[in-house]
């Protein structure tokens, strides 16, 4: 009775271990991008104005703490349902002009982490292209695949244009 009963618990943890495994090499990833009539230091500009979020910013409405790589930075997002969560991610690179980087985790990790990534790219005549991404891994991503495509990838979108306007506005 207990060899079954420990077979049984093994046979789960290895399921488990294996879906969750899938779940960290196999990402979920949104990824917008736009170009921005203005210079990637000015959109650097934009991007890092964080003290004026609430007045622009449709997605991350409030972001506050150091710059610094290594340091935890506190955000709040809105969804497109007006829904607001507060998060605190660990800044993984900050380089004016080029990337800002973090990765936030639900739990200790493996549940629900999520890497987001701004990176901003010179074009030709002065322009710059964002790109913003976020590659979500975890054993929870697969069932919020359809809520993160519904409800956040369309604030990315609102954002960029919202930087992108902040930017032109000072080129």
């Amino acid at each position: 009775m207990k060899r079954r009963l420990l077979i049984g618990l093994g046979a789960v943890v290895v399921l488990l271990a294996g879906y969750t495994v899938f779940t960290i090499v196999r990402p979920t990833v949104l990824h917008t991008e736009v170009e921005i009539d203005a210079s990637p230091d000015q959109v650097w500009k934009a991007l890092t104005d964080r003290a004026n979020y609430p007045a622009w910013n449709p997605f991350i409405v409030s972001s506050t703490g150091d710059l610094t790589v290594g340091a935890t930075i506190t955000n709040v997002l809105r969804d497109t349902n007006g829904q607001e969560t507060t998060f605190t991610p660990e800044l993984l690179a900050v380089e004016p002009g080029r990337e800002l980087r973090w990765i936030g985790k639900i739990g200790f990790g493996g549940i629900f982490d999520g890497e987001h990534t701004f990176r901003i790219e010179a074009l030709p005549g002065g322009r710059s292209k964002l790109v913003q991404e976020e590659t979500f891994r975890g054993a929870a991503v697969p069932f919020t695949t359809g809520m993160l495509r519904d409800t956040i990838e369309p604030q990315f979108h609102a954002m960029n244009a919202a930087i992108a306007e902040q930017a032109e506005q000072t080129s």
